[in-house]
């Protein structure tokens, strides 16, 4: 009798041509693109007909099959085992049969198949917590390594090459100045016009030119520049020695007797601690240039009265301050970039995953950094 019919591309139907058998016709197309038959008739057909004791197939008919046929297959054997049937596989394709022989060769090991399980919203706070001291002692067991790494420098015992720290000052130094003096600009422009825009209720537009030069000056200045190479430089330091993790280039040194923490991450850390203080007063430059040009153009000051408000009012203490931070934020760059590049994983994607978490932390770091120095600076009067 036939049992199961469909438009969907195959034909299923069920039927008993001798007693204790069920034969299971298979005709059109079983692939992947149609949707897979339910077992409940055929579960059906078995608790109707208790007194069956064998199940076979007859696939003359069927135009086309691929794994969909497979998945079915192997459903129906589950089911006819469960019923304590034999399953007579000689009607189907010999392709088939085959790769039933080898699904049915080596069974599924217990507890291989994944298991999706809720995990309570205390268990998952205690894992994060767990995740979060692990990563902080591994920050402050590198940010360690490195301290001594700068103590065997002082001590004339680090392991790099001279080469290799010249050619990282380039990359971070002159190599940054073309973006470091645009973005330094419009930062000093747009200072300028939204402190004018205030002043000028008071008729106090002149002093647009203390705003921005001590603006600049003090925190705008290194915060630019930090976060461009925090972006730039960072992300840089973080794919190189990611990538150097993933050719098992890091392995090699410690093999050959080399600390990496004095090879590559002592060079990339000595450059941004020197390029940054003059890459601060670079950018200084640029800025209070772009408020310069705002105030000649659009509010009518004078350049030499503008550069006079602004030497009057900008102080050495100020370019100091601005000094400090952007040294500051050097090491936190390098630390950033260096340390995800060192504890990245062994693949393309954990390079790709390290470069971005290096600039989102530095980034973090010197927005933090910002907040603690200015309190710190606003505390002892500076």
């Amino acid at each position: 009798m036939t049992a199961d019919a469909t438009d969907n591309g195959y034909l299923l139907s069920f039927t008993t041509p001798a007693a204790g058998t069920l034969q299971i016709t298979l005709a059109g197309s079983w692939q992947v693109r149609q949707a897979l038959p339910a077992t409940t008739q055929l579960d059906s057909e078995l608790k109707n007909h208790p007194d069956l004791r064998q199940i076979r197939f007859d696939s003359d008919a069927m135009t086309g099959w691929d794994s969909a046929l497979l998945t079915f297959l192997l459903r129906v054997t589950a089911l006819a085992e469960e019923h304590k049937l034999e399953v007579d596989q000689s009607g189907l394709p010999d392709g088939v049969q085959r790769l039933l022989q080898l699904a049915a060769a080596v069974p599924e090991r217990k507890g291989a198949r994944r298991e999706s399980s809720k995990i309570s919203l205390l268990a998952r706070v205690g894992i994060q917590a767990t995740a979060v001291a692990g990563s902080t002692t591994e920050i402050l067991a590198f940010v360690g390594e490195a301290t001594r790494s700068l103590g065997r420098l002082f001590r004339g015992k680090a392991q790099f090459r001279a080469s290799d720290l010249l050619l990282t000052i380039q990359q971070t130094g002159s190599k940054a100045l073309g973006i470091v003096a645009l973005i330094s600009f419009l930062v000093g422009l747009i200072l300028a016009y939204i402190g004018a825009a205030q002043l000028a209720s008071f008729g106090a537009t002149m002093y647009v030119a203390d705003l921005v030069g001590i603006g600049m000056a003090r925190s705008m200045g290194a915060m630019m520049t930090g976060i461009i190479m925090a972006g730039r430089t960072g992300a840089a330091f973080a794919a190189q020695l990611g990538t150097m993790q993933v050719n098992e280039e890091t392995d090699a040194l410690e093999t050959l007797g080399i600390s990496s923490m004095d090879f590559l991450v002592l060079p990339r850390m000595l450059a941004l601690i020197l390029m940054m203080p003059l890459l601060c007063i670079y950018s200084d430059l640029f800025g209070i240039l772009g408020g310069l040009f705002v105030s000649v153009t659009t509010f009518d000051i004078g350049i030499v009265e503008y550069l006079h408000r602004t030497r009057e009012a900008v102080e050495i203490r100020h370019f100091v301050v601005g000094i400090i931070n952007a040294t500051v934020y050097g090491v936190l760059v390098a630390i950033a970039g260096c340390y995800q590049g060192i504890k990245c994983g062994r693949s393309s994607s954990a390079v790709g995953a390290a470069t971005t978490s290096a600039v989102v932390s530095g980034i973090l770091l010197i927005v933090i950094a910002t907040a603690f120095l200015t309190v710190i600076f606003n505390v002892l009067g500076v």
